[in-house]
């Protein structure tokens, strides 16, 4: 039986155990603002998580995709964390082959923000160098979705102190591409300016401490996808929450937060994350 409204919102800033498709069943329609989660990887750290094989990811997490894209309010956005491996001298394709499917199911794919990890270690394979990047696959249920960008925007760099010193006259005007391919710019755009939009590629470094988790995605990962997409007391979903990460970020951004984990491991790791939290918060209020 599903939760009704009120009994909803006695449910948000928890962590549950369970199967997220069997909890999603529990909401109400359309009452998720944000989803951002990192889903177990194809053949991946299988004694925690179980990951399926890549033949099989598809089919294991449509029932999932399907639940969140119940929950989602309208103008709601998913962030999938999510990268393929390689396996044989080839890389796996079961990410296209999620995409493709989550299509057919009615959800618009905007956009493939990309995770640099800043600090990984160098290596070298047979056929291939270290991967240093993950996918972070931005989903919406409509076109027309909710998006702060004021809210992520970076310093502006110390580029712009030197090339704005002295603009030439094609600098004070658009110029237009070259090659006619309809893009162009003007300099005379950004003199003044101390903040800029970031382009789709995250640089951050992977978690260095340990969280008693094989596989935790660092804080400003959740927390840059919850500052654009969400605003202060929106309800943010991680169904496969892990240590809490996302939990935590939300707290500290002033949004609510959900979140699903099936290992009784992990959920109970993401609750104490949680209310050793809450426990500071109420320390410095008092």
């Amino acid at each position: 039986m599903r939760f009704s409204k009120p009994e909803f919102l006695k449910k948000i800033n928890k962590i549950f155990k369970g199967n997220a498709v069997a909890v999603l069943k529990k909401f109400p329609a359309n009452t998720i603002d944000l989803i951002v989660t990192s889903p177990p990887y194809a053949d991946r750290r299988k004694q925690q998580y179980g990951g399926p094989p890549p033949d099989e990811y598809v089919e294991w997490f449509m029932p999932f995709a399907d639940e969140f894209k119940r929950v989602l309010k309208p103008r709601g956005s998913l962030i999938l964390n999510i990268k393929e491996h390689a396996d044989g001298g080839e890389r796996e394709i079961y990410v296209l082959e999620l995409i493709l499917e989550m299509r057919k199911q009615g959800w618009y794919w905007v956009e493939d923000y990309i995770w640099h990890k800043m600090n990984s270690f160098p290596g070298k394979w047979p056929n291939r160098f270290r991967g240093a990047w993950e996918h972070c696959l931005h989903f919406t249920k409509e076109k027309n979705f909710k998006m702060y960008q004021e809210a992520v925007k970076v310093p502006i760099g110390a580029w712009a102190h030197s090339r704005m010193k002295k603009l030439g006259p094609a600098d004070r005007v658009r110029m237009k591409s070259r090659t006619k391919s309809g893009f162009g710019r003007q300099l005379t755009n950004w003199i003044g300016k101390r903040k800029v939009y970031p382009s789709n590629v995250l640089y951050l470094p992977t978690v260095s401490t340990n969280k008693n988790h094989c596989a935790a995605f660092p804080e400003a990962l959740p927390a840059w996808f919850i500052k654009l997409f969400s605003k202060k007391q929106d309800v943010v979903l991680d169904p496969f929450v892990g240590c809490g990460t996302t939990a935590l970020a939300a707290m500290k951004l002033e949004r609510n937060f959900i979140g699903v984990d099936r290992s009784k491991k992990y959920s109970k790791l993401a609750k104490a994350a949680v209310r050793n939290f809450s426990r500071s918060l109420k320390r410095r209020a008092g």
